[in-house]
Parts: structure tokens; sequence; C-alpha cells
């Protein structure tokens, strides 16, 4: 709290004022990004022409430029995940289980269609989080003294091809085939 602190400009106790406790700012902090990665996803990619594998792509780009943008950020936030403990763990899980649960349903609500199950949309898409998560903390390092392992475009390539072999493992076991090439609404395919 005394590194946010300095870093606000501002004393401690004010940012008590606004957060009920360390729990809840870091609540605030992982709204903000959610936030903020949702506006500039959505922002770059259309849902209803850009086929499958280009909305990955682009997602993931954008998700690298925030990320480069803010490592120390994503840092805290993904360390804060695997190393908090108690109520603050539980917190952080169910924000992840709610873009997740927000996703399933924009993704359902996309498609229209009776094949899509929410829950297992849900699953796949909690799922993946954890990954581009585990992802994010071994390719930016611990510090900012480490070299990056991996350019950019080269990890934007890599979370792509996690996040397709993730949502094909998942339909594959709904009996679902999934064509990459094509826009979300007929990317879809009852397999035969």
């Amino acid at each position: 709290m005394d590194d946010i602190a300095r870093e606000a400009g501002a004393a401690k106790p004010k940012l008590y004022r606004h957060f009920e406790n360390k729990l809840d700012l870091y609540a605030a902090i992982v709204a903000h990004v959610q936030t903020t990665l949702w506006t500039r996803t959505l922002g770059s990619i259309n849902l209803v022409s850009d086929p499958m594998a280009e909305l990955t792509r682009r997602c993931a780009a954008e998700y690298v430029l925030i990320v480069t943008e803010n490592p120390n950020l994503f840092r805290f936030l993904v360390h804060g995940h695997f190393t908090r403990q108690g109520d603050e763990s539980e917190r952080a899980l169910q924000a992840a289980q709610d873009s997740a649960r927000r996703i399933a349903t924009l993704f359902a609500e996309t498609l229209d269609s009776p094949q899509v199950d929410v829950t297992r949309a849900e699953l796949v898409a909690f799922s993946i989080f954890g990954a581009v998560a585990s992802a994010t903390d071994w390719w930016i390092g611990p510090n900012e003294a480490r070299e990056r392992p991996l350019p950019d475009d080269e990890f934007v390539r890599y979370l792509s091809g996690l996040v397709q072999g993730m949502i094909d493992a998942a339909s594959g076991l709904a009996g679902i085939t999934i064509d990459h090439d094509q826009p979300l609404h007929v990317a879809l395919s009852a397999r035969t």
C-alpha cells in the first residue's frame, strides 16, 4: 500500500477513503484491467465478419500490447492471483469466473445456437485465462531486469495457438468441429 500510495502521489490514508482494504484495491485494479481489455479488444474486432483465427490473433495482440504497456501491473495481478491466500484468492478467482461467464454469454448470444453450452464455454474461457496468466508470468518474468525470452509477435502467435488448441479440445469433446478460417457464426458445425 505504501508503494501504491507513493506512485499515486497520495497519502496512504487517502487510499483507504476509496478502498476498504488491500483486497478492495486489488479488486478495483482487476476490474480496471478487465474493462480496458474488453474495450480495446472489442474495438479491434468484428464478431460477425472476422474469421475466428483472426479474432483470436487480434485479441492476443491487444492483450500483449496492454501487457507490454503495463508489465508491472500484470506482475502484480498474476503474482497476486497465484500467491494470495483465503479471501483474496477467492475474490481474484471470482473476478476471473465473472469474466469467463461474460465471454461465454457474449459467445452464446453472438452465435444464438443450441450447440453452444454456456457452462462449457465458461469453463473453456476460465481455463484459457489460467493458461494465459501462467504464460504471461513466464514471458514478462519477475522483474524488468530480465529480458523477455520471446519477441512480442512470437508471444502473440503462441497465445493464439494456445487459445485455438484449448477451444478445439473442448469443442471436440462436445462433438463440435470448429473451422477457424470462418466467421464465428459459421465456424461451428456439428460433427457427423
